[in-house]
């Protein structure tokens, strides 16, 4: 999915570019301070992930713990997958006027949001959407569309 050789946090960290490195480990932060508990950091398919540990949850469609959000530098910009947002209209709706309300301009795909810069992201708005999600409510949510 991501072109990393890293095989950690802080090796797919220490392989960045100076600026590029700044605002990951920024993003990261909020991320880390906002993260729900039991969810946890690590890192697969090149990029830092935040996920329901197999321990947990092992009865995902992929073998592969469960993603909550993901956070990766690419050649072109820098994203952070969102993947509570995808899955609940309610919360889609409202990080989108969240977003617009801050002033910066959105630029996201289904999960994924991309910024170039820091400064393109609304780091409240990112803390607070990554802190509204707790881990039995995405779990009923990723049920329910295993169910469809």
């Amino acid at each position: 999915m991501f072109k990393s050789k890293a095989k950690s946090v802080s090796e797919y960290l220490n392989s960045l570019e100076p600026e590029r490195r700044k605002a990951i480990e920024a993003v990261r932060k909020v991320i880390l301070k906002n993260l729900p508990k039991g969810y946890e950091e690590a890192f697969n398919w090149g990029a830092i992930v935040y996920q329901i540990p197999l321990k947990r949850y092992p009865d995902t469609y992929n073998g592969q713990p469960l993603a909550y959000a993901a956070l990766a530098s690419q050649k072109n910009y820098m994203s952070l997958y969102l993947m509570g947002v995808y899955g609940d209209n309610d919360t889609e709706k409202w990080f989108k006027k969240r977003f617009a309300e801050s002033g910066k301009k959105l630029d996201m795909g289904k999960s994924c949001v991309r910024f170039k810069r820091l400064e393109d992201l609304p780091l409240d708005v990112i803390g607070e959407t990554i802190a509204r999600i707790p881990l039995e409510k995405y779990l009923r949510k990723y049920e329910e569309s295993r169910k469809k």
